[in-house]
């Protein structure tokens, strides 16, 4: 079964993704390695038992196993969103020249910042994405949050909500990101008042989605723009490809060689346990699991990636389309 797009609607091929899905949930279910973000209190109650995957096609067709009802905080997850709306609405000129794109090999959180530099590594590290937010702050000024919150909804057609109780937590703990800001303001990388700023950052760490929405947002990518159901260009291919090719190389943080060498994708992580990787042209696929690694990824998020990807010949690299062997 070859899935390279397009991709029309096959029962046989829906019971394929399936079997897959179910039988990696299976085989890791039980797995309750990893720790929850004691930073984050709000995040450190989650339930280590919650495991859902879900696939999107590029036709809009999703197939989905696990504790799917639930809704989890984007977290990280929104900064490649972030990144397509300040180059698509900013241009790429503005933000290539106020966030860089190459690899960090440091954490997420890093405080690796340094004077002779202009910028931020890349818009993936919360240093690059604090000021993404604040190119759209400039841009959209007091509407910024409801212009991004709106634009999640008008993509995956129902509602988003912001969960008050986890941006209240990390507004009061996020002191490592809070002295990002105000590092960057130091160094003339952020002009904006640092507390804005990092609130606005937080607002969409905070928005919530369920496992189907990660993986249609997936989809949205892996089909150059076009919407998975609707079929309308919502993002320009040139967007698309600039944020799979930083998600690539730098969604991963200080963990993005070994994900290249065993996945083969474009992904990105966020410490509320959810990840998403991308297919180009093939599908969307995303895994909620609230446990973490020692790099601040989904333990069993990134187990479940490795065995689809080996099992669906997703990487990258791979010399073979999908042939669906169960």
């Amino acid at each position: 079964m070859n899935m390279t797009p397009p991709v029309s609607r096959n029962v046989s091929q829906s019971g394929l993704l399936k079997h897959h899905l179910q039988s990696v949930h299976d085989a890791l279910k039980d797995d309750l390695q990893g720790t929850l973000p004691a930073y984050i209190p709000e995040l450190a109650q989650a339930d280590v038992h919650t495991f859902a995957l879900s696939i999107t096609l590029p036709d809009g067709e999703t197939v989905q196993v696990g504790n799917t009802a639930k809704t989890f905080t984007l977290q990280s997850l929104s900064k490649p969103f972030s990144y397509l709306l300040a180059l698509q609405t900013c241009g790429f000129d503005a933000v290539l020249q106020a966030v860089g794109t190459e690899p960090s090999g440091d954490p997420f959180n890093s405080i690796r910042l340094e004077d002779r530099k202009s910028r931020p590594d890349n818009p993936m590290v919360n240093a690059g994405a604090l000021v993404v937010a604040q190119m759209l702050l400039e841009k959209h000024g007091s509407s910024a949050p409801s212009e991004v919150q709106g634009w999640f909804e008008r993509v995956l057609g129902h509602p988003v909500h912001l969960n008050p109780q986890v941006l209240q937590s990390e507004l009061q703990t996020g002191h490592r990101n809070r002295a990002i800001v105000h590092l960057m303001r130091n160094l003339g990388m952020v002009q904006q008042d640092p507390e804005e700023v990092l609130t606005f950052y937080l607002q969409l760490c905070a928005l919530q989605v369920q496992v189907k929405d990660l993986s249609l947002l997936g989809a949205l990518l892996a089909g150059s723009g076009r919407h998975p159901i609707s079929g309308q260009q919502v993002v320009s291919q040139e967007v698309v490809r600039q944020v799979l090719s930083v998600m690539f190389s730098c969604g991963m943080y200080n963990s993005a060689g070994d994900w290249a060498c065993k996945v083969g994708l474009p992904a990105k992580s966020g410490v509320s346990g959810g990840l998403l990787a991308v297919a180009p042209g093939k599908l969307g696929l995303a895994v909620h699991s609230p446990s973490l690694n020692t790099h601040g990824h989904s333990h069993r998020g990134v187990l479940a990636c490795q065995m689809l990807a080996q099992r669906l010949h997703l990487h990258l690299l791979d010399a073979w389309n999908m042939e669906g062997q169960a």
